[in-house]
């Protein structure tokens, strides 16, 4: 993905790469982009970020998204935000969608703390390392997101499975979804087993 990134996904990133530098803030690309980059290339239409900032800061953060082509996509964007701590963008010139995490957990800060700037398609971007992008993929849990991990385990066997697994147990158990660590632990047997 890194070679071939459609130009409204790299205008989009670029300006995000711009935004995020401005800010100042601790954030990185996470979801279908850093899993197309660190595992198997998948296309994808919308750009992940995870960013560690104060509410306090989460309106003025609005209002400077616009000087980089950046605005909100629903009524109440703001209020939203305080609701899932999820922020709505789009990015005007390309029409793609920015969902931003707005991390507060100490796997999140610690997540962008060890995270490295890759060169994605002439873009230089901050991207979670493998062992938290699997943590990050098994708590959403969604097919693509099995995907992605089956992709990110192919792509690194030496990445550090069980320190992934630790802290995917923890999430599974603080919400109660044993399931969380049982489908990743499936994933890991079949990568074991050669299985495509």
């Amino acid at each position: 993905m890194a070679e071939g990134l459609p130009g409204s996904l790299q205008a989009a990133l670029t300006d995000l790469a711009r935004w995020f530098e401005a800010a100042q803030a601790p954030a990185m690309i996470i979801g279908g982009v850093a899993a197309s980059v660190l595992g198997r290339p998948r296309l994808t239409q919308d750009i992940d970020a995870l960013v560690i900032m104060p509410e306090t800061n989460w309106a003025r953060a609005i209002s400077d998204a616009a000087s980089y082509g950046f605005v909100p996509r629903i009524d109440g964007a703001l209020e939203f935000a305080r609701r899932s701590r999820v922020l709505l963008l789009r990015h005007s010139d390309s029409a793609i969608n920015l969902d931003i995490a707005l991390g507060s957990l100490p796997f999140e800060e610690a997540a962008i703390g060890r995270s490295t700037v890759h060169d994605v398609g002439g873009v230089r971007l901050r991207l979670p390392r493998v062992e938290d992008l699997l943590v990050m993929k098994a708590i959403a849990g969604r097919p693509k997101d099995l995907e992605d991990i089956h992709g990110l385990l192919a792509a690194h066997p030496r990445a550090d499975f069980a320190e992934a697994r630790r802290w995917i147990k923890e999430f599974a158990t603080a919400a109660g979804q044993p399931d969380m660590l049982e489908e990743f632990d499936r994933l890991l047997r079949l990568q074991e087993l050669g299985t495509p």
